[in-house]
């Protein structure tokens, strides 16, 4: 997804929010200039998926679009693309069970066992002989089939509570412009976490928000800060995107801020790693 590409994204939400055309600023000459932009398409930059957000890869066709979904599936928390594979391993193929699923232990197993999916520690406890099965199946899919690589599975148990308080200071460091490999506690991950506030949640924005707001992303002025005020304003100014004061705010500007955090939960998944320390 090109900058451009998602501007106009999520230009067309800011205005189903608001029920106001180019209340995003997307709009007019802007509109027309970023429509008529040519630029060639670039793969996405990795980004992290969480169980349910893998889900949704399954193939089968999206309610919201009516459109088949890519395939998607977890080899040892390797994120493949097996949409060219769809035949196999989509709606119908011989291995659909896989779809949408962390599917590393049964592959190395040859299993087709329901209990194996979805179990990344089941990778560390294999057998030796199933272990070099399952590096097979990993340059089987990366170097002979050319599966593209679109992220890393990171299990629950790896994210942090959403009861943990983060502090302002703690918010910052997420801010997106940290492109370094992933290490220590987020070793696994397949980009840094990005971080932004909104209410009182924290949410990790890495799990498919890469494009949106890490480094050069139309939105990263928002990662590492509380964005409450500006999202609920719809603002780019740097003294609403600096301003965490929300206490002032219309009812209706209070109910933009509430859908941007109900769509970020459901619609987006993004997953909720802490709570801001303020008072609502």
């Amino acid at each position: 997804m090109t900058i451009s590409h998602a501007a106009k994204e999520m230009g067309k939400y800011c205005d189903s929010v608001t029920g106001v055309e180019g209340s995003s600023g997307i709009n007019g000459s802007s509109k027309q200039a970023a429509e008529e932009e040519e630029e060639e398409e670039v793969p996405e930059p990795p980004r992290n998926f969480t169980m349910k957000q893998l889900q949704h890869f399954n193939g089968k066709i999206d309610e919201k679009t009516e459109e088949p979904t890519p395939v998607y599936l977890s080899v040892q928390g390797t994120v493949f693309d097996v949409s060219k594979g769809r035949d196999f391993y989509g709606p119908g193929g011989p291995y659909e069970m896989f779809a949408g699923r962390e599917c590393g232990a049964a592959l190395a197993t040859m299993s087709f066992d329901e209990s194996l999916l979805d179990d990344l520690s089941a990778c560390e406890t294999l057998g030796v002989g199933d272990k070099a099965e399952l590096e097979n199946w990993l340059e089987k899919f990366e170097h002979y089939r050319c599966y593209p690589i679109r992220g890393r599975l990171v299990p629950e148990g790896k994210l942090p509570s959403a009861d943990r308080i983060i502090s302002m200071e703690e918010l910052a460091k997420y801010d997106g412009m940290n492109q370094e490999i992933p290490e220590g506690e987020h070793a696994g991950y397949a980009t840094r976490p990005i971080y932004l506030g909104a209410l009182d949640k924290v949410f990790d924005v890495s799990f498919g928000g890469v494009p949106m707001y890490g480094k050069d992303g139309p939105y990263n002025r928002f990662a590492g800060k509380d964005a409450s005020r500006a999202l609920a304003l719809m603002s780019f100014d740097p003294k609403d995107v600096e301003n965490t004061d929300i206490s002032d705010l219309e009812e209706k500007q209070v109910k933009v801020l509430k859908d941007w955090v109900k769509s970020f939960e459901e619609k987006k998944g993004y997953p909720v790693v802490g709570k801001l320390d303020k008072k609502l």
